[in-house]
This record gives C-alpha cells, structure tokens and sequence, in this order.
C-alpha cells in the first residue's frame, strides 16, 4: 500500500499538493479514477478516487480526490511517547534515529540543546521530511511532531502532567531500566505509563547541573545497559524498549 499525506481535507473530498501530487502524478503515473490511500498525521486513513490532475508547467501540481471510506487510528498505540534528544554533530545520524523511531512509534521528538551539546540547531522542515516518508513507508496514520531546538534548562520547566519522566545519563548513581520504571509507574496510583518522555543527552552527555535539575523536576534515572551508546543509539534503544514493553 503507497501512503500520501494532505492536510487539505473536506468532509468528501481532499486535495494532494506540491511534492506529494508530483510524486503521485508524474513518479508513480496514477490517473483518473485511481485508488490512493491518503493519512492526516493525525490517525486518518482515506481511501480516495483521483477525480482530478492538474501537472501544468506554472503552478503547483495537485491532485483532487473524491474521499470514499474513512477508517480511524490505523498504526495507533496504547502509549504516548515524546522523545527529548541532543542531536548528534553527524545530522544524518539524527534523522536515522527520527526515521526508525517514527517506524516504531513516537508522538513528538524535541531537539533539546544541552551545556555539552556540539550541535545547537536542526533545520526542522528536513527533520519533519524525513518523519513523514517513515509514517509513510511504517503504514501508520499518525505523524510525530517535530518541535524547534530548545535549551535542556527551557525543556525542564514544561510541565508534563501524568507523565513518566525519564533521565538516560552516564553519571554513577541509583539506576533502573525503563521496563523497571514502566512496572512501577503501572503499579502506582496515577495514570503514569501510558504518558513517557525520555531524555537522551549529547556526546559529552547531560552536563551535572543538568542532570541535578532534572532529577529536582520529578525524572527518574534510567540506565540502557552495560554499553556505551552513541546518542543515536541510546535514543533508539529507549524507543525500543518501550515499544515491546506495550506489547508484551
């Protein structure tokens, strides 16, 4: 199944533009009366009849589809997970760990810059390319969101309400793997568990003031094992292990 994407969507009808009607029209070679599959980002999966093609030589290229089944939630997860990770100084090693995380399932991935970070900005409409055409090619409806670099500092004073809030960090101390944390967040009174965000740090990891400040806004510390991981790695293997733990 060839996914598309638009955020142009009637009750009946849905617009294909720019890059996903060329890619649609003129790589792929659909016609009139097709059948395309079309996701929202957002959990909607539309069955669609191209009733349309406009490929003029001026103008954006655009597809026009009559909507004829609507089918809600494809790909979803018991879980929602937001992801707050250093980018790498190698960016291609970033959009891989955007790529298979998006495959796996995330809902939000926040670039946080940290005192120890080498790189200090993402361009965020590459980063947002390259989590879509993993939504696409993961045949799920629900795209990430991709948000600006923020400081660590700025990160640790959202408030992430009925959240686990978790810390991966490199320093001594009382440590225990996410499966663990997830356990107890289940057993606990709250709601805590089906709501994650994990913090990955840099290559010289989080900074001690970091780590301290962290810690004071309610994250717990997690460990990923014996291993020295590049962040990459580390922010993968998170995303991981808390994917098999749903569905365990």
């Amino acid at each position: 199944m060839e996914l598309f994407f638009s955020t142009e969507i009637g009750k009946d009808r849905l617009t294909l533009r720019g890059k996903e009607a060329e890619h649609c029209a003129k790589v792929l070679r659909h016609k009139v009366g097709d059948t395309l599959f079309v996701i929202d980002g957002r959990g909607g999966l539309y069955r669609c009849l191209i009733s349309e093609i406009t490929l003029a030589k001026k103008g954006e290229p655009k597809v026009e589809c009559s909507i004829e089944e609507l089918s809600v939630g494809v790909g979803g997860r018991n879980y929602s997970l937001t992801m707050a990770v250093c980018p790498t100084k190698n960016m291609e090693r970033f959009e891989w760990f955007v790529e298979k995380a998006t495959e796996l399932g995330v809902d939000r991935i926040i670039p946080i810059v940290s005192e120890h970070s080498i790189r200090t900005t993402v361009k965020k409409e590459r980063v947002e390319a390259v989590a879509l055409s993993a939504t696409k090619q993961s045949l799920k409806s629900y795209l990430p969101e991709i948000e600006e670099c923020v400081s660590v500092k700025e990160f640790l004073h959202r408030d992430f309400e009925n959240t686990l809030k978790l810390i991966a960090h490199c320093e001594e101390g009382d440590k225990k793997s996410i499966r663990e944390r997830l356990a107890e967040a289940a057993s606990g009174a709250s709601s805590k568990g089906r709501s994650v965000v994990v913090m990955i740090g840099p290559e010289g990891d989080f900074s001690e003031n970091e780590i301290a400040l962290a810690l004071s806004k309610g994250y717990k510390p997690v460990t990923l094992g014996p291993s020295r991981l590049r962040v990459e790695t580390a922010a993968l293997a998170a995303v991981s292990e808390i994917y098999f733990a749903s569905i365990d």
